[in-house]
Protein backbone atom coordinates (compact mmCIF):
# COMPACT_ATOMS: atom_id res chain seq x y z
CA UNK A 1 0.00 0.00 0.00
CA UNK A 2 1.64 3.21 -0.95
CA UNK A 3 1.10 6.49 0.62
CA UNK A 4 -0.22 9.34 -1.19
CA UNK A 5 1.19 13.19 -0.92
CA UNK A 6 -2.20 13.90 0.68
CA UNK A 7 -2.06 11.35 2.79
CA UNK A 8 1.30 12.22 4.35
CA UNK A 9 -0.07 16.05 4.43
CA UNK A 10 -2.74 14.97 6.48
CA UNK A 11 -0.48 13.15 8.71
CA UNK A 12 1.99 15.63 9.21
CA UNK A 13 -0.51 18.66 10.16
CA UNK A 14 -2.83 16.40 12.72
CA UNK A 15 -1.79 17.37 16.01
CA UNK A 16 0.08 14.80 18.37
CA UNK A 17 -2.46 15.99 21.30
CA UNK A 18 -5.36 14.94 19.55
CA UNK A 19 -3.98 11.26 18.87
CA UNK A 20 -2.44 11.03 22.47
CA UNK A 21 -5.54 9.86 24.11
CA UNK A 22 -6.36 7.12 22.19
CA UNK A 23 -3.30 5.68 22.09
CA UNK A 24 -3.45 6.11 26.08
CA UNK A 25 -7.35 4.67 25.89
CA UNK A 26 -5.81 2.01 24.06
CA UNK A 27 -3.38 0.78 26.33
CA UNK A 28 -4.72 1.02 29.35
CA UNK A 29 -8.29 -0.90 27.67
CA UNK A 30 -5.25 -3.76 27.37
CA UNK A 31 -3.92 -3.40 31.13
CA UNK A 32 -0.85 -1.32 30.43
CA UNK A 33 -0.01 1.99 32.16
CA UNK A 34 0.38 5.64 30.86
CA UNK A 35 3.66 5.20 32.53
CA UNK A 36 4.59 2.46 30.23
CA UNK A 37 2.84 4.53 27.49
CA UNK A 38 5.51 7.12 28.29
CA UNK A 39 8.52 4.59 28.19
CA UNK A 40 7.96 3.97 24.68
CA UNK A 41 7.60 7.01 23.33
CA UNK A 42 10.67 8.44 25.65
CA UNK A 43 12.68 5.19 23.76
CA UNK A 44 11.48 6.22 20.49
CA UNK A 45 11.72 10.33 20.71
CA UNK A 46 14.11 10.87 23.28
CA UNK A 47 11.23 13.15 25.61
CA UNK A 48 11.04 13.31 29.07
CA UNK A 49 7.77 12.99 30.96
CA UNK A 50 7.45 16.87 31.24
CA UNK A 51 8.53 17.24 27.36
CA UNK A 52 5.67 15.50 26.59
CA UNK A 53 3.04 16.92 28.60
CA UNK A 54 4.35 20.10 27.20
CA UNK A 55 3.97 18.97 23.80
CA UNK A 56 0.23 18.10 24.45
CA UNK A 57 -0.58 21.31 25.88
CA UNK A 58 0.82 23.05 22.90
CA UNK A 59 -1.07 20.68 20.52
CA UNK A 60 2.20 20.67 17.87
CA UNK A 61 1.92 19.23 14.70
CA UNK A 62 3.14 15.60 14.40
CA UNK A 63 5.49 17.16 12.17
CA UNK A 64 6.83 19.44 14.68
CA UNK A 65 6.70 16.83 16.92
CA UNK A 66 9.23 15.02 15.23
CA UNK A 67 10.78 17.63 14.26
CA UNK A 68 12.26 18.28 18.42
CA UNK A 69 12.81 14.45 18.51
CA UNK A 70 16.06 12.56 18.80
CA UNK A 71 14.74 9.75 17.31
CA UNK A 72 16.94 6.45 18.93
CA UNK A 73 19.11 4.82 16.53
CA UNK A 74 17.02 1.56 16.74
CA UNK A 75 13.94 2.70 15.27
CA UNK A 76 14.44 0.71 12.25
CA UNK A 77 14.54 -1.92 13.64
CA UNK A 78 10.50 -1.35 14.18
CA UNK A 79 8.81 -3.71 11.67
CA UNK A 80 5.47 -5.19 10.30
CA UNK A 81 1.80 -3.80 9.47
CA UNK A 82 -0.04 -1.14 10.91
CA UNK A 83 -3.12 0.43 9.28
CA UNK A 84 -2.22 -1.48 6.49
CA UNK A 85 1.15 -0.37 5.67
CA UNK A 86 4.29 -2.24 6.15
CA UNK A 87 6.18 0.28 8.50
CA UNK A 88 9.45 -0.42 7.11
CA UNK A 89 8.63 0.53 3.50
CA UNK A 90 7.00 3.89 3.93
CA UNK A 91 8.65 5.91 1.95
CA UNK A 92 8.21 9.60 3.79
CA UNK A 93 10.32 9.94 6.70
CA UNK A 94 7.60 11.68 8.80
CA UNK A 95 4.96 9.43 7.68
CA UNK A 96 6.82 6.48 8.76
CA UNK A 97 7.66 8.07 12.13
CA UNK A 98 4.31 8.49 12.99
CA UNK A 99 3.11 4.34 12.10
CA UNK A 100 6.51 3.83 14.13
CA UNK A 101 4.76 5.06 17.04
CA UNK A 102 1.60 3.61 16.31
CA UNK A 103 3.29 0.35 15.76
CA UNK A 104 5.00 0.65 19.35
CA UNK A 105 1.58 1.71 21.17
CA UNK A 106 0.12 -1.49 19.15
CA UNK A 107 2.50 -3.74 20.47
CA UNK A 108 1.88 -2.35 23.85
CA UNK A 109 -1.59 -2.98 23.56
CA UNK A 110 -1.06 -6.61 22.82
CA UNK A 111 0.82 -7.41 25.48
CA UNK A 112 4.65 -7.66 24.11
CA UNK A 113 7.01 -7.47 26.52
CA UNK A 114 8.75 -4.12 27.00
CA UNK A 115 12.66 -5.57 26.26
CA UNK A 116 10.88 -6.77 22.94
CA UNK A 117 9.11 -3.41 22.69
CA UNK A 118 12.44 -1.29 22.70
CA UNK A 119 14.37 -3.76 20.56
CA UNK A 120 16.37 -4.76 23.34
CA UNK A 121 16.73 -8.49 22.66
Amino acid sequence: MKSTAAHDEKIARMSFASVYPHYLTKVEKKGRTKAELHQVIQWLTGFSDARIQELIEQKVSFEAFFQQATMNPNAHLITGLICGYRVEEIENPLTQQVRYLDKLVDELAKGKKMEKILRES
